[in-house]
């Protein structure tokens, strides 16, 4: 996993940063959305998108680059509205200034609308297949819109009012956090022209992937620090948001991870990708405080 990440991630963010620096566009703008996407972060859904690739013995061009950085500009766009006093009211992100302390709230709200349009701009300029682009903009349209993450961040801001069970909260962030985790499955399948069996196969990783990725994070919020995450901690218990170790105790908090963890293992185990470079994505929850 880590050659991997060592190999792939400069040209990903050499073409991202590229893309960004090329537009006609006010700098002001211009600088506010690369403030974002280049403070950096785990890159996770985009190594997704080219680990699939990798798996299918698709040659990771710029066609995946730009994939996969269109990707990571939607997911920076949420992050960016994410973080404004309306919502979850940040001051940190990655261990920098928000957005909105660096260039004003009316800034970072125009941009993440442009990183949001400019994810679906970046895959019509692709050299992929009509089919293909289309299948796409499609896919992450319904992921990132009102049936997607929007709807599980409704869902998490009004849940802040109520007391949610499991299954509840499962729902919640199977929209919030899932959506864009599976959309990266279907993405690196739809890329690999995978066929329908294993593309369902793929989008099942991508959920229970994205469940463990929830529970983990809701997890690190209790036993990490500030300078670990590079934003603050412990604000899921002082502004009454339901997480897993809420509900289930940290105990019980782990042992879901562990069961989120071994399904995802499961379904690899059924595409053959058990071994795969997909597989190292689930030590990813052994990296800091995992029992």
């Amino acid at each position: 996993m880590q050659d991997f990440q060592n190999n792939m991630l400069p040209k990903f963010e050499q073409n991202t940063a590229a893309f960004l620096n090329n537009l006609s566009a006010e700098k002001t703008l211009k600088d506010a959305m690369a403030y974002s996407v280049e403070i950096g972060g785990k890159r996770i859904r985009p190594l997704i998108i080219m680990a699939i690739c990798s798996f299918y013995n698709r040659p990771i061009d710029n066609d995946v680059l730009a994939v996969a950085g269109s990707l990571e500009l939607l997911h920076t766009y949420s992050l960016i509205h994410d973080d404004l006093p309306e919502m979850d009211n940040d001051d940190l992100r990655r261990g920098k200034a928000t957005n909105h302390k660096v260039f004003g709230q009316a800034e970072a709200v125009l941009a993440g609308d442009g990183l949001l349009t400019l994810a679906f701009d970046w895959i019509t300029r692709t050299g992929l297949n009509s089919k293909s682009k289309i299948d796409l903009i499609a896919v992450l349209a319904e992921a990132a819109g009102p049936e997607g993450m929007v709807s599980g961040q409704v869902a998490d801001i009004e849940g802040e009012r109520k007391t949610l069970n499991l299954e509840q909260l499962k729902k919640v962030h199977e929209r919030k956090t899932g959506a864009l985790l599976k959309y990266a499955c279907q993405a690196g399948g739809i890329l690999s022209e995978a066929k329908d069996n294993e593309l369902d196969l793929l989008v099942n990783f991508g959920a229970s992937f994205g469940l463990a990725f929830q529970i983990y994070d809701d997890i690190l919020d209790v036993v990490s620090t500030t300078k670990e995450m590079g934003k603050a901690v412990h604000k899921d218990e002082i502004e009454n948001k339901n997480t897993y170790p809420g509900i289930l105790g940290l105990d019980g908090a782990y042992q879901s991870l562990e069961q989120s963890i071994e399904e995802a293992h499961k379904i690899l185990v059924k595409l053959n990708a058990d071994e795969s470079i997909l597989a190292d994505f689930l030590e990813y929850f052994k990296g800091k405080d995992s029992k």
